[in-house]
């Protein structure tokens, strides 16, 4: 992704989340993004999988998958090579479709593959999921699945056609914690037996701690911090991760008050000038109100900030 901006426009005025914002995934890896709600996570994502909202456009930057230019969308990978797990799965199935109909038609459209080919396929890819009496469950409506079962049901969905990139969109937070520890536990199992790239994306930094080896963290459209997953939380460079990292509940800081970051998300129709976190920062310099960060590479890390403006190695 190279200085890709997402222009949105409302009844309010024009503007963008992300806002150039560049990375890349590689073959095996999985990258966590984390940000705030607004911050452009989704909307990221929905980009790379040509799905943006008929308001929305992208206005400049592009994305390359396999060193192809996939940004206009014409022949995109989607489903063959690309696919998506979407926060809610309930809603992200179709309610009058038998779960096996939805599942086995993706081999169907897109492998040409036959109804029982596709059957048996399917089956064998859900229960390597862990759903138990897969056949049965083929027979089932969405509505009669649990909430993990119809998450395991959208994994396996994305993981049929053996995609080279999926995309998992807050695939745990409409769960209860110990379904959520099963679906973190699939999403491991995954990253370990496939070759298949993960882009994880939360507003949760214990929950991506469980999976990434890297994180990318967002604020109001930007790019703030690109680390690999352990260094981050040893040593947050950028005020804003150093802040998020703070707020997670500690127990060793029994009884004393939990952290926060003072402020609010600014917003993206008026955003600040220069440093967009610099209203709500305590460490800011003078010129962070008047010019954007510079993006410092320091070793195998990436921050956008002035206080490592000669720092760069």
């Amino acid at each position: 992704m190279e200085d890709l901006a997402v222009e949105f426009k409302t009844r309010l005025g024009k503007f963008c989340a992300p806002d150039g914002v560049t990375f890349s995934v590689f073959e095996s890896e999985c990258v966590g993004l984390v940000g705030e709600s607004g911050s452009g996570k989704s909307v990221t994502a929905l980009a790379i999988m040509g799905l943006l909202a008929k308001n929305a456009r992208v206005a400049r930057g592009r994305i390359l998958f396999d060193g192809v230019d996939i940004t206009s969308g014409n022949d995109h990978p989607r489903g063959k090579k690309m696919s998506m797990v979407f926060q809610n799965p309930l809603n992200s199935l179709n309610p009058n479709m038998k779960i096996g109909q939805q599942l086995c038609e993706v081999l169907e459209e897109n492998f040409k593959m036959g109804k029982e080919e596709a059957r048996k396929r399917v089956i064998e890819t859900m229960a390597k999921l862990g759903i138990p009496e897969a056949e049965k469950m083929l027979e089932r409506y969405p509505f009669e699945y649990s909430g993990g079962m119809r998450q395991r049901a959208m994994i396996a969905m994305a993981m049929l056609c053996e995609p080279k990139l999926l995309i998992a969109d807050e695939p745990t937070t409409a769960l209860d914690v110990t379904i959520q520890a099963q679906i973190m536990r699939l999403f491991k199992q995954l990253k370990s037996s496939s070759r298949t790239s993960i882009l994880f994306i939360s507003h949760d930094l214990s929950v991506v701690s469980q999976i990434a080896d890297r994180i990318i963290v967002m604020y109001a459209g930007k790019i703030c911090e690109i680390s690999p997953a352990k260094q981050l939380f040893e040593d947050p460079l950028h005020p804003y991760t150093q802040g998020l990292i703070a707020s997670v509940p500690n127990l060793k800081r029994k009884g004393s008050k939990l952290h926060s970051i003072e402020g609010n998300v600014p917003s993206l129709l008026d955003p600040p000038s220069g440093c967009r976190f610099h209203p709500r920062c305590n460490k800011k310099l003078e010129v962070c109100s008047r010019q954007e960060p510079p993006e410092v590479q320091m070793k195998d890390r990436i921050v956008k900030c002035w206080l490592y403006e000669k720092a760069g190695i």
